[in-house]
């Protein structure tokens, strides 16, 4: 098989993995994912998940990815804080959590951190289509904050919680108040609360 056949047969997916490279051609030589690899025309996003240069150049397909790298899981945390405008810095590494345990992975396209959260504390994340009727598994602003939170229990401060420099505007006008008490409820954790309590403390809300 050439490249340009192969090309043609999985470049619309974004990212595959070797058991969708089989169910199409079954006598498929894995040796060639390692000669094009090694050639740059394709990028190993983990052990036996490939993408196309291509997409290092295609806005938020490194969100996209962060997804299929790892499953389940959903972009959260400070990730998403910058993705809705919470925070005024961008962030170097891709977070998410996931009900798996902690988990790292380097590529091409960035650094891929995921925290491992209780299966019971996978919800208030919502499909976000982006491009190409693509979609991404993000947090609610709601659910970011509290993950944010409750994973990093070094925020118990007001010093800690001012260095966050969290939007002001944005927490008094766009959270929702009512599903974040929502959200809180679920986690049931007293922790929890009182960070988040000092959080409101701290932004005056």
């Amino acid at each position: 098989m050439n490249y340009l056949e192969f090309r043609e047969k999985m470049f619309d997916l974004a990212c595959f993995n070797t058991d969708q490279v089989y169910a199409w051609q079954p006598g498929f030589d894995r040796n060639n994912l390692h000669r094009w690899t090694k050639k740059g025309l394709l990028i190993k996003l983990k052990q036996g998940l490939y993408t196309f240069p291509e997409y290092k150049k295609k806005p938020d397909f490194a969100l996209f990815f962060a997804n299929r790298i790892y499953k389940p899981s959903y972009i959260s945390l400070h990730t998403a804080l910058s993705f809705y405008g919470m925070i005024p810095e961008a962030v170097m590494q891709i977070t998410s959590v996931s009900p798996l345990k902690t988990a790292f992975f380097s590529n091409e396209l960035a650094q891929y951190s995921y925290k491992s959260i209780k299966h019971e504390l996978m919800f208030g994340y919502q499909k976000s289509t982006f491009t190409e009727d693509r979609a991404l598994l993000l947090a609610t602003p709601e659910k970011t904050l509290l993950d944010l939170l409750y994973l990093y229990p070094e925020y118990d401060s007001a010093q800690q919680m001012e260095n966050l420099r969290l939007d002001e505007d944005f927490l008094s006008n766009d959270l929702n108040p009512k599903l974040l008490n929502e959200y809180l409820l679920r986690y049931n954790n007293k922790a929890l609360t009182r960070r988040l309590n000092l959080l409101y403390k701290t932004y005056d809300l």
